[in-house]
């Protein structure tokens, strides 16, 4: 007996990461995405929209990008009219706010999107919640106790308010840190993870449920795949090495790469029955001689996986605060926004934006819309291809999410 997909609706979907994964599960079925910006919204739309009408997307609202804060102002009775209609709400506010990569500046504009998620929530009243953010979002702002606030604990507590209607009492809720490397993704990726259950639902063990079915079901999950529990990085991109390169289809003066024979199994998974020869969004950075030169020297010198040495970068007078010749035998770090934080395991040159797919676990039908890079203050407004990637949720721990959410929403 086929059983109908569950609903759900992406908050902050950026470029679809979690969408792609409950896609993927064939159990859930998108109502809507709310993302803010251009770039990110155009590759959710042309993947999951157009191409394979996963959303049932209602008609009062656009099919185009939306700040959370207006739909909620415009639409607050839409969206309280879809309440007992929708099994999840999914999605995370923008984390650089709160990442310890970055500045973390406590009233940063983007923190406060945390009280419109709640809100949002309110309003709908979903039966769960999955929610995700990076580490620093479980860190205090001062280190003072007296001073900074946890957000984690401060989303939690929020969440766990009765509403103003009696009826409702708030969610059950269980936070934990979660690395995605342990289902399968090659990356070392530690996020925060929430989940929660309405408390009228009268199902309080269900968070303590779902963080232990996630992890018991992922052996058999990723051998169903193909792959394995631990995927390095070489595992993830050796086909994509530059042996054969071509003009680039969507960029002048640019080569792309060809691909090359898939060697793993999760090469294999992650090309599927693509037919084309070259891979989207596989454009190579023109570096100067002077670069590959400088590059070749710390792939032969420098410690692989780690920062450079202060002598490496006194050499080649490198002021750039990040830079890591990565490992191929090795799961890589946490990917970021910026490609040139990280050098190719084997080729004197950074990672392309298929690459950074690649390491995030997005099938290479999934096509990336927008600018390839940015910079300057056009980094607060713009979201090119590899920052889209960079902020993601890889979908293969998305997907993992799903089933899981889906065998306990049955229990």
């Amino acid at each position: 007996m086929k059983r109908n997909k569950l609903k759900y609706i992406d908050l902050f979907s950026g470029c679809g990461g979690l969408s792609l994964g409950l896609y993927n599960s064939k159990l859930w079925k998108g109502v809507f995405a709310i993302e803010k910006n251009p770039d990110a919204f155009k590759t959710l739309n042309h993947n999951l929209i157009l191409n394979n009408n996963h959303f049932d997307w209602p008609q009062w609202l656009p099919k185009t990008p939306h700040d959370i804060n207006d739909v909620i102002q415009q639409n607050s009775i839409e969206l309280k009219n879809l309440r007992g209609k929708i099994d999840l709400i999914a999605g995370g506010p923008p984390c650089q706010g709160f990442s310890i990569a970055g500045r973390r500046i406590e009233n940063d504009s983007r923190n406060k999107l945390i009280d419109s998620y709640v809100e949002f929530i309110h309003l709908v009243q979903p039966k769960l919640i999955f929610f995700e953010n990076v580490k620093g979002f479980t860190h205090k702002f001062d280190k003072n106790k007296e001073k900074g606030r946890i957000y984690s604990d401060y989303v939690q507590k929020l969440l766990q308010q009765s509403y103003s209607e009696k009826d409702i009492e708030g969610y059950e809720v269980y936070g934990t840190l979660v690395n995605f490397v342990d289902y399968g993704v090659p990356q070392k990726r530690i996020r925060f993870i929430l989940v929660g259950i309405r408390k009228d639902l009268k199902n309080k063990l269900f968070s303590n449920k779902f963080f232990k079915l996630l992890y018991n079901n992922r052996k058999d999950f990723l051998v169903n795949k193909g792959i394995g529990l631990t995927n390095n990085l070489k595992d993830a991109i050796s086909d994509l090495l530059r042996k054969k390169e071509v003009e680039c289809p969507d960029t002048k003066s640019f080569k792309s790469g060809l691909y090359n024979n898939p060697e793993t199994g999760y090469q294999k998974l992650l090309k599927g029955s693509i037919t084309r020869t070259i891979p989207d969004s596989h454009r190579f950075v023109n570096h100067t001689t002077k670069t590959v030169s400088k590059f070749e020297f710390i792939l032969d010198n420098a410690e692989k996986n780690k920062k450079l040495s202060k002598e490496i970068k006194s050499k080649y007078n490198i002021k750039k605060h990040t830079m890591i010749p990565l490992s191929g035998e090795f799961p890589a770090p946490t990917i970021t926004t910026l490609p040139d934080d990280y050098l190719h395991y084997c080729e004197p040159r950074i990672l392309t934006v298929r690459e950074y797919a690649r390491i995030q676990s997005f099938g290479d039908w999934y096509e990336f819309k927008g600018k390839y890079t940015t910079g300057g203050k056009l980094r607060r407004k713009e979201v090119p291809r590899y920052s889209q990637i960079g902020n993601a949720i890889p979908p293969l721990f998305a997907e993992q999410v799903g089933i899981a959410l889906r065998e306990l929403i049955n229990d």
